[in-house]
């Protein structure tokens, strides 16, 4: 299996436009091809499909902005960013990438951007496949204006986290997500925990910010190029169950090169797909990738173990490690910091001791600035927080947090366990914050507790 690497690159300043940071996932070998996913997803949802894809292909998969690990767009001018916005950041990265063409693939919204890419820069593309192609009518596009795009900001006792599991556990069920009529209802209903939960862990890291990049494609012209429009061959596909599959019907007289097909499965418009970017890209090999020198991740082997370690900071300087449930903050001067195993952006691994050591020697460090043992019982600290059917684990998480700033240790609701109240550990933005930790650490939050334990000499 095609090993998957993440990295930051920084998009510089643009058209009096702010610098800004992109992540990216790269897999695999050959000519480069560039993967941009749905909203309000992340490139994380690609994993399979790239590992898949990179024995054919350089798989380049960002995170468009405000989702995943990216930087948003910022408004500008007091106007918020536009389909053209993405498609102009898409080519961006491109140009930072160090990439002049490449075959694309996009998926719903992601299909959306690299359509208008194309229509603006059809230089950069050498062909396009794309998986569900929206043209809405007057009627569809004012129900998604009304409903489609709630705001999505944390509340004092986490009640967005509620609505939050029920929207992406309900969207396989109808479409769209609200709409509870049984015309609405979906071939493809599913409850799979594993896949709501990771679709909720990406909105997660979306926030608000997921307004501004799916409105821009709901709100994108729904057109394709003309005609006698001259540009790079283009293959559309949709499966039985995908609600826009009904829309390749929609899509009228297309460019030359262009086409349509509607397939019975998910697994036949990944494969007409793959054949058709197969067809049309050249045998150009990838270029060296950009990216950022003071953040990353590393690759760490350990014994029969790998996976990555999230970095930011100075190479060569003191590591500095956070504690059990957290994830890391800015290193200061001098300073490295990583995500402990399991934690944050970091891979999980069962040698979390191991992996650190690794990780700091890859980075220099000299010294580790190893963390106090947190006050309390390991067992209780951490309760469980592996993904249910009903989404409580993210409930747990919200409380332990709002807990957290009461008392020391959390459950220990008592006068003799009380801490001085700060209201702005108790602002949803930081409850927010410490909660997403919680819920990303999971159980290597114990087994990162016990390690501390062991170390700083306290008894197991």
């Amino acid at each position: 299996m095609k090993p998957i690497t993440r990295h930051l690159l920084t998009i510089p300043t643009h058209n009096e436009k702010a610098a800004r940071r992109v992540h990216y996932r790269r897999c695999g070998n050959g000519p480069a091809l560039l993967m941009v996913h749905q909203s309000p997803r992340s490139s994380a949802e690609y994993t399979a499909l790239m590992q898949q894809w990179g024995e054919h292909f350089t798989c380049i998969a960002p995170d468009t902005p405000g989702f995943g690990q990216s930087d948003p767009l910022l408004e500008f001018a007091g106007e918020k960013p536009e389909i053209a916005d993405f498609a102009d950041a898409l080519c961006e990265f491109l140009d930072a990438l160090g990439i002049a063409q490449c075959p694309a693939y996009g998926f719903h919204s992601g299909g959306i951007i690299c359509v208008t890419a194309l229509k603006r820069q059809p230089h950069r593309f050498s062909c396009l496949a794309v998986g569900g192609y929206a043209i809405w009518n007057a009627e569809e596009m004012r129900i998604f204006g009304e409903d489609y795009l709630p705001e999505f900001q944390p509340s004092d006792f986490g009640e967005h986290l509620t609505w939050l599991w029920n929207r992406m556990l309900e969207q396989s069920w109808v479409f769209p997500w609200f709409d509870t009529r049984e015309e609405a209802r979906l071939s493809v209903a599913h409850a799979d925990i594993s896949r709501v939960s990771q679709a909720v862990s990406e909105m997660l890291d979306a926030g608000a910010a997921y307004q501004a990049g799916y409105g821009a494609v709901l709100r994108a012209p729904r057109d394709i190029p003309l005609a006698n429009a001259d540009v790079p061959p283009c293959l559309i596909t949709a499966y039985d169950g995908d609600p826009l599959q009904a829309h390749i019907d929609r899509l009228g007289e297309m460019p030359a090169g262009w086409r349509a097909e509607k397939v019975s499965t998910p697994a036949d418009h990944q494969a007409a797909s793959l054949a058709f970017l197969k067809t049309h890209a050249d045998d150009a090999a990838c270029p060296p990738l950009a990216e950022d020198t003071d953040t990353g991740w590393l690759s760490v082997e350990t014994g029969e173990e790998s996976g990555l370690i999230h970095w930011k900071g100075t190479r060569g300087g003191a590591l500095t490690l956070h504690g059990p449930a957290a994830e890391m903050s800015n290193p200061g001067p001098g300073e490295v910091a990583i995500d402990i195993p399991g934690h944050g952006q970091s891979s999980d691994f069962a040698d979390i001791k191991g992996a650190i050591e690794t990780a700091a020697g890859m980075l220099g460090a000299e010294t580790i600035n190893w963390p106090a043992t947190p006050e309390g019982d390991p067992i209780t600290l951490y309760p469980d927080m592996t993904p249910d059917r009903f989404g409580q684990y993210l409930g747990r998480a919200w409380s332990v947090a709002r807990a957290e700033a009461f008392f020391e240790p959390w459950y220990e609701a008592g006068a003799a366990n009380a801490i001085p109240l700060d209201p702005a550990r108790l602002e949803p933005a930081a409850l927010h914050t410490k909660a997403l930790a919680r819920i990303r650490a999971g159980d290597a939050a114990r087994r990162w507790h016990h390690i501390l334990m062991a170390l700083n000499g306290a008894p197991l």
